[in-house]
């Protein structure tokens, strides 16, 4: 085992990078290693074999999140639950419940529907924010946006809003970035901006529904009764910051992943219409930069994993980026194969009852742009350095300063 103290899998380490290296070790000599959080009188164990990160997921009778909520750090009783009120925070049977009101608006048929108008967004993103020879930061001046629209009409946040959400969304994902967000009480005031937007907006489709999810929302019944205003809120915060924010960071991963593999990217560019190549190369920009670090779960009892006793109550933290890179999972997994063939990624999580609910959203707005960015401009060099996002939750990056040829 590797003594506690020469792993740091925490926020300081992930603003510099990510720590492969570390992952690689503890893979092979202490897949699941106990890590202690300094300042909190309880640590985790962290779990970082693909296999591992799978079966945990799966299994979610014996590790809970409920319990103590998807974050590494413990929550005060407030905190705990209004994260239960979360989809992320909820166990089975509620989950199920509460998913199944918003999953119509994400089945295959819907974003199939909704792909050419994706297309369309992309393509204007390009034509507007892509200068060739002008130096940028495609975090935000495009990365930021296509998810933020396009997740924006699907929940029924009014067009021109889109900024505000992009603002709250920032401060609260970047609760641990003091570039982003002046610290706890910053984000906890964002969140109160957001919620009550979102009230003001759920009391007008109540009187005026519309075709959009909040709609749908606040109409919705379970177990007969109508969600709280708490849970609308929940909900919204849900769809709207996780449903961008993610989004955002596997689209600057695969640009800089695209960057640093030219000839990955001379022939994406070379096979604008080639399907099948295309297909393959989306599912290894998501296993190459998975925006979600980990997951965090509670035992509910006693049980042992890899020979480690784990009792009730203590935690493990399941790490998606050391799963993308198991070499007992993936032939040479340090290797950005853009015809890898199967690619058992877990970015989405790990398979059961929290696999991303817009995993196919996703899946469509990352080719839709980065074919469009390809196909009109295959030429990008960097121009300054990547900085990343300080966090030990969101696998993100701040700036990316590029120029497109």
């Amino acid at each position: 085992m590797i003594p506690t103290g020469e792993i740091d899998l925490l926020e300081d380490t992930w603003a510099r990078e990510v720590p492969h290296a570390q992952f690689t070790r503890l893979r092979t000599e202490d897949p699941v290693h106990w890590h202690e959080v300094p300042g909190h009188h309880d640590g985790f164990y962290a779990v970082t074999r693909h296999a591992d990160v799978k079966a945990i997921s799966r299994e979610s009778e014996l590790w809970s999140t409920e319990l103590g909520s998807f974050m590494i750090r413990d929550q005060s009783p407030d905190s705990l639950e209004t994260l239960r009120l979360v989809l992320l925070g909820m166990d089975a049977p509620r989950h199920s419940r509460y998913r199944s009101l918003v999953s119509a608006g994400f089945t295959p048929r819907v974003v199939r529907r909704l792909a050419a108008r994706i297309a369309e967004r992309a393509t204007a993103l390009v034509d507007t924010a892509v200068v060739p020879g002008r130096d940028m930061d495609f975090v935000s001046e495009v990365a930021a946006w296509l998810p933020i629209q396009t997740i924006c009409e699907m929940v029924g946040v009014p067009a021109g809003d889109e900024r505000l959400i992009f603002d709250w969304s920032n401060r609260m994902a970047g609760g641990q970035d003091p570039e982003l967000s002046a610290g706890k009480h910053d984000s906890d005031l964002a969140a109160a901006e957001i919620y009550a937007y979102c009230d003001a907006l759920a009391a007008e489709r109540r009187e005026h529904p519309r075709e959009d999810i909040l709609s749908t929302l606040v109409h919705a019944e379970v177990d007969g009764d109508r969600l709280t205003p708490d849970e609308v809120n929940m909900f919204f915060v849900l769809l709207c910051v996780a449903g961008n924010e993610t989004t955002r960071n596997l689209l600057s991963a695969t640009l800089l992943a695209l960057i640093e593999h030219p000839a990955a990217r001379a022939e994406l560019a070379a096979a604008p219409r080639d399907e099948t190549l295309w297909t393959s190369a989306t599912e290894e920009f998501l296993r190459w930069g998975g925006s979600i670090h980990n997951f965090r779960r509670t035992a509910t009892r006693d049980t042992v994993l890899r020979g480690r006793r784990i009792a009730a109550g203590q935690k493990v933290v399941t790490y998606y980026t050391s799963a993308n890179r198991d070499e007992t999972a993936f032939t040479d997994p340090f290797t950005f194969d853009i015809r890898r063939a199967p690619n058992d990624h877990v970015t989405f999580g790990g398979g059961g009852p929290h696999f991303c609910l817009g995993a196919g959203l996703a899946r469509t707005q990352i080719k839709a742009l980065v074919r469009e960015l390809l196909t009109h401009h295959p030429e990008v060099t960097l121009t300054g350095e990547v900085r990343r996002l300080r966090s030990d939750f969101i696998n993100g990056i701040k700036h990316l300063p590029v120029r497109f040829g």
